[in-house]
């Protein structure tokens, strides 16, 4: 079996190997070298086949090129396509504009278009997947039908079949995750453990089998601080964020819907006084430690343990400040209960002295109103008094002599 047995002259092919564009009659600028490279190909057009069986299969598809024992083998009408590497595209039939370099790259794919892979079994079983990138050892090696997917590093995206739109940059990043989508990776073994989890973000971080929707950064234990520019100086509404003894944040929601065990909080004015506010400097802190004030976790801890908040190995850390307000507010309300009790019964002791002070004006008044009336009886009583008293005297002047006449007459 002679190369080149039915290309016609002035194709512009070349053709070196036994059966090499065996079948080529009307395909132009095809270049074939090794055993049936481009054997079935009749008008496909512009490819370039180096290798053992490479692009044997090829009809009609143009603009390929495959270098490699086995490369493109089955590949029958797709075009644009590039693999390099043995058995590189070697199942695809139809699809077209991928680039496979390294062994088995993108060995079992038919009709997927659009994908990139790089690196050793990369996108090996992927069969329809599309517009997937793939580069390092099998990154995105079990993927089938997933498409949109971009994994960098050995391993990364290894157990993908039907994920779509995950990105992964590490070894290892995302590699158990199998249909999961629309998940971020990047780092060492980044987003590692979650399997079919979405929407997850992993920065350096492996993340727990049933993340979903989660964001991680960083390792509880390893990195110490957090420097994150376009916070401070910036005024915004909202609320306050905190953070958990496992490095979670989050905001305290307040609905009902979110609460159970809801009772009113009691008397809680002797614990509250038997916290001690103190001052202080911190031994970390930037150059010049100024004073602070608060409350040492320790003497909280022995008052009220539930406003402490412990570090992973169960040590007093920090206080939940935010919840002092609701626990003085509490008492402040209690407070002012007492206040207005008081000042209740102020108002209403002020308004019966107000009241008293009206009766015994009202009483003073009729007092006087009678003590000025008999004031004038007894004016008149003396008046009449001192007329009977001279009345009495004239009568007394007069006797003796009434009685010196009479005597006389007789």
């Amino acid at each position: 079996m002679s190369a080149l047995a039915l290309c016609d002259i002035g194709n512009q092919c070349t053709a070196f190997g036994s059966g090499g564009l065996n079948s080529n009659t009307t395909g132009f600028s095809n270049t074939a070298i090794g055993f049936e490279a481009l054997f079935s190909n009749t008008i496909g057009s512009r490819n370039t086949a180096s290798g053992l069986q490479a692009l044997r299969s090829n009809t009609t598809g143009a603009d390929n090129t495959a270098t490699g024992f086995g490369a493109m083998f089955s590949n029958t009408t797709g075009g644009f396509n590039t693999a390099n590497g043995v058995q590189a595209l070697g199942s695809n039939t139809t699809g077209g504009y991928n680039t496979a370099s390294g062994y088995n790259a993108l060995a079992f794919n038919t009709t997927g278009s659009n994908n990139t892979a790089s690196g050793v079994q990369a996108l090996l079983f992927n069969t329809t997947g599309e517009n997937n990138t793939a580069s390092g050892r099998l990154a995105l090696s079990r993927n089938t039908t997933g498409f949109s997917n971009t994994a960098s590093g050995v391993n990364a995206l290894f157990s993908n079949t039907t994920g779509n739109r995950n990105v992964a940059f590490g070894p290892s990043a995302l590699t158990k995750n199998t249909t999961g989508s629309g998940n971020i990776a990047l780092g060492n073994s980044a987003g590692a453990n979650p399997t079919i989890g979405v929407n997850n973000i992993h920065i350096g971080n492996a993340g727990v089998a049933s993340d979903t929707r989660v964001i991680r950064m960083g390792r509880q234990g390893t990195q110490r601080k957090t420097f994150i520019a376009g916070i401070r100086g910036t005024t915004v509404s909202g609320v306050v964020v905190v953070v958990n003894s496992a490095g979670q944040l989050g905001v305290q929601t307040s609905s009902r819907r979110f609460k159970q065990d809801v009772a009113p909080m009691g008397d809680m004015r002797a614990v509250l006084m038997n916290l001690k506010p103190v001052s202080f400097r911190y031994k970390e802190a930037d150059g010049h430690k100024p004073q602070q004030f608060g409350l040492i976790a320790e003497n909280v801890a022995e008052v009220l343990p539930e406003l402490v908040v412990r570090d992973e190995q169960d040590q007093p850390e920090t206080v939940a400040y935010h919840v002092l307000p609701s626990l003085l507010l509490n008492e402040y309300q209690k407070q002012q209960a007492k206040l207005l009790d008081v000042a209740a019964r102020t108002e209403h002791n002020r308004t019966q002295l107000v009241e008293v002070r009206a009766r015994s004006s009202q009483e003073l008044a009729q007092l006087r109103e009678a003590l000025a009336v008999r004031d004038k009886e007894l004016t008149a009583l003396r008046t009449e008094t001192q007329a009977l008293r001279q009345v009495t005297q004239q009568l007394m002047a007069a006797l003796p002599h009434a009685s010196s006449v009479g005597m006389t007459e007789r």
